[in-house]
């Protein structure tokens, strides 16, 4: 899925709400104060540098309008991760809540978290960065389907690409157990339905997640699947 076009408020209403604020404020000042004081002997660029005062005032507003809903929108994020019960409510979620979800994990774990918006199944989702170090991550929302060493395949090159330090890909769903042999060693963590459970529950407020270890197999460590096959009961008539 292509990437969608995002404007400059759309931008803003992504960030903290303070961010507006500042960046009306920075937008008014240079505007109205620091460019109509510029001096030069050009005529033209005068008056190009003073006309800057007459939407000095409305540019200013338009981008100061964008605080409330990027603070509506941070309360509506933490909200969101706050109210998962369990890992039927995650995959509940749109795809784009799902990335929501795991950016605004990641920012109470004290990472700085730029989301991409790159679609439906892009190659990078989130941007991480703590203590000089970039990691990506791609979100997975796939309820029945495992995630294949190829998918971990392709990502492993785009960290490479990327010059990132750390790559992370996130599913509700389960891993192959290929794709969990090529990540090891790697700069590469996989997080399946239950690790990531466990890292909402931990960042919670108040934790409200309900973790059922899931019963594996003995023989291959996979996931057990119970399926439940109902009898039927055949009847022959005969003539007698």
């Amino acid at each position: 899925m292509p990437r969608n076009k995002t404007t400059f408020i759309d931008m803003l209403v992504e960030l903290p709400w303070w961010v507006s604020v500042l960046v009306s404020a920075t937008a008014y000042i240079m505007m109205a104060y620091v460019l109509p004081s510029i001096q030069t002997d050009n005529q033209i660029t005068a008056m190009v540098l003073k006309a800057f005062v007459i939407p000095a005032p409305y540019i200013a507003g338009m981008t100061l309008l964008a605080a409330p809903f990027a603070f509506l929108n941070a309360r509506r994020k933490a909200k969101q991760l706050d109210t998962q019960r369990n890992i039927q409510t995650v995959r509940d979620l749109h795809w784009r809540n799902f990335e929501e979800l795991v950016a605004e994990a990641y920012r109470r774990l004290g990472y700085r978290v730029a989301e991409g918006g790159y679609g439906a199944d892009g190659g990078i989702d989130l941007e991480l960065r703590k203590d000089g170090q970039l990691t990506l991550v791609q979100c997975k929302q796939w309820k029945t389907q495992k995630v294949s060493v190829n998918v971990v395949r392709e990502m492993f090159g785009v960290l490479t690409a990327h010059h990132a330090n750390h790559f992370i890909i996130i599913s509700s769903g389960t891993f192959t157990q290929q794709a969990i042999d090529f990540s090891a060693g790697k700069p590469i963590e996989l997080i399946d339905g239950s690790k990531l459970l466990a890292l909402v529950n931990d960042v919670q407020v108040s934790p409200q997640v309900t973790i059922e270890k899931p019963k594996t197999c003995p023989k291959c460590s996979g996931e057990l699947i119970v399926s439940v096959i109902k009898s039927t009961s055949i009847f022959f008539a005969s003539n007698a």
